[in-house]
């Protein structure tokens, strides 16, 4: 069994949050222009302001904005770097105002979805909520040394980590080991290659927290 968690890919991909693209359930062309106008008023910019910041002229982004022309490739190209934003949030469904929103998922403890493999034994939290923007797992971290991997974990996102109990070695692709205690957390790119190990006497947990 893999030490990958292949579970985080599989979750992103039924949530719609794969980093790598954007599914196409959240892809509304249609509100592209609306999009660009929500991003416009969440930075707080006039017509005029982004359009110095874009390139493009106030009357063409007037137009996107009311869905009056579809933008070329080279005017989404503006955008993107125009706004500071990342390609797929321009595509990224915009947000409604139907009023605050009222979600809520509980996990009793011990009765998250258990994930196990040789080095760690993950329990997934949070498990009925659809359309989630982050993964919460806890783990037991039962490796005792780096080479019980077969390679680094890796996996695309970035992700937070706490010890919950116990400590444990945080091994990184291009850092040196650092030896992390109980109230201890990190914050990583996740595709950078990563492992961790229990250096306490009991297997140490944590939680993770994938986005």
């Amino acid at each position: 069994m893999s030490d990958e968690p292949h579970f985080l890919k599989e979750e992103k991909e039924k949530l719609g949050i794969q980093r790598n693209g954007i599914s196409e359930a959240t892809v509304e062309p249609m509100q592209l222009g609306k999009r660009v106008k929500e991003i416009r008023l969440s930075k707080n910019l006039t017509l005029e302001e982004a359009s110095k910041l874009t390139g493009l002229a106030r009357s063409t982004l007037s137009k996107i904005e009311n869905e009056q022309i579809s933008p070329t490739f080279s005017a989404v190209n503006k955008l993107v770097k125009g706004l500071g934003i990342d390609m797929p949030q321009l595509f990224t469904a915009p947000r409604t105002s139907a009023g605050a929103g009222g979600r809520r998922d509980i996990t009793r403890g011990g009765e998250g979805q258990p994930y196990p493999t040789p080095t760690y034994e993950h329990e997934l939290l949070a498990t009925q909520l659809s359309a989630k923007k982050m993964i919460p797992y806890r783990t037991t971290v039962r490796a005792r040394s780096f080479e019980e991997y077969t390679d680094w974990v890796r996996h695309d996102g970035e992700e937070f980590l706490f010890v919950l109990r116990g400590s444990i070695s945080l091994c990184t692709e291009f850092y040196e080991p650092i030896e992390l205690f109980t109230g201890d957390s990190a914050y990583y790119d996740c595709e950078m290659g990563h492992a961790l190990v229990s250096t306490s006497e009991e297997d140490a947990e944590v939680i993770w927290v994938t986005a």
